[in-house]
């Protein structure tokens, strides 16, 4: 029965790391979607304010998704570029320290383990075991929680933000093109309560937050968003009947 137990163990702990990882992204595209139906949203219903010509609101809600997708996607490869430059000039440091000093190194390894609740004996008796099997992965892992054969990835992280948020921003694109003139902006504020509630729930619950309120707060900012957009349209356009 043990002899079962211990076969089954490597492979029990595989998917919770990949689900780890897939979940991660996941988060990332909901907010991302988030983003795009919140931010197109204001333009086209604060445009919907000014006026009712049609091809005007298609073109600033199209303009701001291109720019919203763009901006997203360029924010996100700078900002995981830089991530991803800090973690390799942590590992090239890291490997030259294993080079140079290993027995401080695997003291160092010790500490931490020593450090986590195991006894002296056991924590050098790990330190060492890891060390012989793969040194550079087991001082990444316990001193900079760093998966060296798994670095995050700049474009990767690009297109998730790129797709998501035109997703996202297809929402009320649509949702105020497709309507007649006088439900326009009621059906654009129907749809993106929907998919704000949609996207509350889904954080929520990848979270492992409380649903109710993650709803709430989602749909009360987009909700907040488009009522001051649109009446800033009113203050400063001039609406054609």
């Amino acid at each position: 029965m043990s002899e079962t137990t211990s076969d089954l163990a490597p492979h029990s702990q595989e998917p919770h790391e990949d689900l780890g990882g897939k979940l991660n992204w996941l988060r990332a595209g909901v907010l991302g979607a988030n983003d795009g139906i919140v931010s197109v949203a204001g333009i086209v219903v604060g445009v919907s304010g000014a006026t009712t010509n049609a091809t005007t609101i298609l073109t600033a809600g199209i303009a701001g998704l291109v720019a919203g997708a763009l901006s997203m996607a360029g924010g996100e490869y700078v900002s995981v570029s830089t991530q991803r430059d800090t973690e390799l000039a942590l590992i090239k440091l890291e490997k030259y320290e294993l080079e140079t000093m290993p027995e401080a190194e695997e003291r160092e390894l010790a500490d931490i383990y020593e450090g986590k609740g195991l006894s002296p004996e056991l924590a050098a008796k790990v330190a060492r075991e890891l060390t012989e099997k793969d040194p550079l992965q087991a001082h990444a892992d316990a001193e900079l929680n760093i998966d060296p054969d798994n670095l995050t990835s700049p474009w990767q992280a690009a297109w998730a933000s790129l797709v998501s948020f035109i997703v996202g921003a297809l929402l009320p694109l649509l949702a105020i093109a497709l309507p007649p003139v006088s439900y326009r902006v009621w059906a654009c504020a129907a749809a993106v309560a929907v998919g704000l509630a949609l996207t509350g729930l889904i954080s929520a619950r990848l979270g492992d937050a409380d649903t109710r309120r993650a709803i709430v707060r989602n749909v009360g900012v987009g909700a907040l968003t488009m009522l001051v957009t649109y009446y800033v349209g009113v203050l400063f356009g001039v609406t054609v009947g």
